[in-house]
Formats: structure tokens, sequence, C-alpha cells
């Protein structure tokens, strides 16, 4: 989550000065496989594109810096206005970090190409829950966007690109629209999380409405995602959990999803549990969803969900039995192109398979426990910066360094970048000028009536003659 980087902060900690821990060992036979380097993109035979494997640079050892030297000072705070050193974070802007709804993509195209409403609303359900997956074990904060900056993505390969833009420094606002290449859906929204610090963890209450629009079947989704909170930050192993209801609405039909995503508990028992159901416009059951968002997502139907929780209840002979893979081929066709993971979900016969989390890369665990969909994003491929906007991710320096694994470059470049910030706003506010976005305009959402920040278009007519000079 964003929120910690600020050109308002006091500057009591100058992470200029501040001596960088050594650097982790890769595995040189994890390395990229490609056999290229950032700006070189390998083409595989049937002509897509090979994106990169591994980072250019393994990740820093945080093992000898006091996370707890800069928090002490931050209990009870909301953490925008708080500049932390670059040791906490990872080599991506949050607007990358958004982007990152797109690796499960498949399951928007799933909802276009079903024609019943019920299971459109499970591959939505399911997308939303495959959003937060990408953060599992992902300790590090993604840099916080400068004003302005922006983001593009465009996959061929996957069907869609993704335009978004930081459009409001305080409060941090990160506005994103996406749409299919062949036109089949459209996906935007805009985030604003607000963090706070409260001793032994970090939370992020997410604001902001996320909309998914199927034009295929006139329809309309919207949702807000679930508190993330980061625990351990003082002393321990850094945990992630993600906790609250989403509400996910299908504004033509009436029906609704409820996903509760459960709190760990005193025991650790709900631990990354979401469990809820689809209801029609009656508030009829018309099925349960369970499983846990750091693994998969099933569904089945209310009957057969209640009989086996008395049962279970009852000390019946149902017993817990773990997912296997003769499971997943026994209740769906497409078990070929599941990842061979063992999941810890309580499996109920007869269940449909919703969703599965994607295999992460071997050497995971030294490029910040990103995903594969995640390695790419900053990728700088041959070509790319002549038609780049001049605001793109890719050509921030500071994140670029820190890729590279050149540290102290990377943070004294994040350093000039926030007085780059601090000194344009005053000078904005000197002559009486107001900060107008690119992209983006302020405005109602035409699904739900609250107040959202919608795409303006013309990005990918790429005039970018009036861009900001932010870098």
């Amino acid at each position: 989550y964003t929120g910690f980087d600020s050109d308002n902060s006091s500057g009591d900690f100058s992470e200029a000065n501040h001596k960088v821990p050594e650097m982790l060992d890769l595995d040189p036979h994890q390395s990229n496989r490609t056999g290229k380097h950032n700006g070189e993109t390998e083409i595989q035979e049937n002509g897509i594109k090979r994106h990169r494997t591994s980072l250019p640079a393994p990740m820093f050892s945080r093992s000898d810096f006091s996370v707890w030297s800069i928090l002490k000072k931050c209990i009870g705070l909301e953490l925008s206005k708080i500049t932390m050193p670059i040791v906490f974070n990872e080599p991506l802007s949050f607007l990358q970090r958004i982007t990152e709804y797109m690796e499960h993509i498949y399951l928007i195209n799933k909802a276009c190409s079903h024609a019943d409403p019920l299971e459109r609303m499970q591959a939505v359900a399911a997308f939303a829950v495959s959003a937060v997956a990408s953060q599992w074990e992902r300790t590090g904060k993604p840099f916080n966007p400068l004003l302005g900056e922006t983001y593009e993505l465009t996959r061929e390969d996957l069907g869609f690109r993704f335009i978004s833009e930081q459009v409001s420094h305080h409060p941090p606002i990160s506005a994103f629209y996406s749409e299919g290449l062949n036109k089949d859906f459209i996906f935007h929204g805009s985030i604003y999380p607000k963090l706070k610090f409260w001793g032994k963890s970090i939370e992020a209450e997410p604001r902001g409405t996320i909309t998914l629009e199927l034009l295929k079947h006139n329809e309309a989704y919207t949702w807000t995602n679930p508190t993330c909170c980061v625990h351990n930050v003082i002393i321990g192993k850094l945990w992630l959990e993600q906790y609250g209801t989403v509400e996910i609405v299908n504004h033509s039909t009436g029906d609704k999803c409820v996903l509760n995503f459960k709190p760990c508990g005193l025991f650790g028992k709900e631990l990354h549990r979401v469990e809820g159901y689809i209801q029609d416009k009656h508030r009829k059951k018309l099925c349960v969803i369970y499983g846990k968002w750091t693994e998969c997502l099933w569904c089945t139907d209310p009957t057969t969900y209640e009989t086996y929780k008395k049962s279970e209840k009852r000390g019946g002979e149902q017993k817990k039995k773990l997912v296997s893979e003769d499971d997943i081929k026994s209740e769906n066709d497409e078990a070929d192109d599941m990842p061979e993971i063992q999941d810890t979900v309580q499996f109920i016969p007869g269940s449909k398979l919703l969703w599965r989390i994607n295999c992460r890369p071997p050497n995971s665990s030294q490029m910040y426990n990103f995903t594969s969909f995640a390695v790419s994003l900053n990728e700088l491929e041959k070509g790319m910066e002549a038609i780049l906007a001049p605001t793109d991710c890719r050509l921030r320096p500071d994140i670029r360094n820190m890729e590279n694994g050149n540290m102290d470059v990377a943070s004294k470049e994040k350093e000039r970048l926030e007085e780059k910030q601090r000194a344009a706003r005053k000078e904005r506010a000197k002559d009486e000028v107001e900060w107008h976005t690119r992209w983006f305009h302020q405005g109602t959402n035409p699904y739900t009536g609250t107040s959202d920040w919608l795409y303006s278009g013309g990005y990918f007519d790429r005039n970018f003659s009036d861009c900001p000079d932010i870098y």
C-alpha cells in the first residue's frame, strides 16, 4: 500500500545518509531465463513477447534496519505525511501495484463468456478476491506516486490495455482505467488507502470504488477492497491479513455477492479465510462461496453447505480433508491449467473451483515475493522510452536504481524527487495556480452516484506535449 512518502514531511530522517543493508545473493541458475536484460525482450516462436522472469538485482536484507526507530513517533497517526526510508519499499510504484488487478484477467474473460448471470457473478467475485492475492507475503511497500505520475500497460497476449494517474497527493488518490482489446469490458476506479500505525501493526483502510462493466451483457459491478493489515512491524516475522466485508453489486440484475474476509482471531483459526454468498434481488441465496484469499475459492449450493456444516458440528462422519489435485480434476475440466499447489481449504464435496492462486517464480523470495506478472511490470523494453509518457513509472530514477540494486543512488534520487515535488507545490501556491490532472477528471460514478475519478480519454493518442516535468 501507498501513503508513507510525503512532500510535507519535516525531513528529520535523511535516508540519503542512511547506510543501506547488504544485498542478498541470487542463485545464478535463477537469473533472467530469457537471456535478455532491460531494454531487450525475447520473442517466442508464436510471435508473443516473452517477458522477463527475474529482476536485474536481488532484494536487499532488511535485518540490519530498525523499524521501531522510525515508527515509534507515528503511533495512531495518518502515515501519508511521514517520510519513510527506502528500505521499506519494493521497486514498484503504487500505480504498478494497482495494475496487478489484471494478473487474473482470465476471470473477466470467463465472466464475459457466461450466459448465466449467476456464473458471471461467481467469476467477478473470484476476480475481486484474486486482486488482493498478489499481496500475500508482500511486506515491502510500493513507492508513493508523485503527483501527475502515470503508468500504462498493454498486453496483447492477455487482451487488455491499462492507464493510471496519480490525481491527488494529499490525500493520495490513484485513478485507473482498463479496457479489453476486444471491446468486451471496461474496468476502472480510484483508490485512496488510509494508513495508520497502531504500535505493532500498520492498517490500510481502502477507500474508493472499483467498477467492472461487461459490455456484451450491459452489466456493471461495483465493490471496494477489504482492509489490509501488516503485523509484527516492530519485532517478529511480518505477515499480512485482509479483513472486512466486500459487497459486489450487479447494478443491472440487483444480484449481490457478500464476501467476509475473516480476521485471524485469537488462535489463527480463521487466518486468510473468505466466506460469503451470492443472493438475488429478492435476497434469496443462490450459492455459497468459501476459500482463502491466499489459495483458492470454491462455490457450492446453500443446502449442501448448510448440511455439511451441521454434520461437522455434530462430529459426524464428515471429516476435514485437504484439497488435492484429484479433487480438482474430478470437479473441474480445466484442472490441467492449475498450478501444483497443496491447499489447506476444507473442501466440501460437489463444490466448483472458481479461482486458484498462481505459482510464484522459484526465486520469488529474493525478488520481494513478486509474482511473475509483477516481475514484468517495470520492464523497460527497447524503444519504449520513445513512446511512453514522460511521467511513466518506468522512467522514475529512484525505482529504476532500486531495481538495479543501486540502493544509495535510489535513496538520493527519492529524496531529490520529493524535494522537487515540494518546490513545485510551493511555486503553484505562490502563483495561485491550481493543479490540473491530465487523463482523469472528478465526476460521479454512474452506478453508485458517489464521487469518483473518471477517465477523460485520449491517452493512447500519445500527445504528451503538455505533461508535467516530475522527474
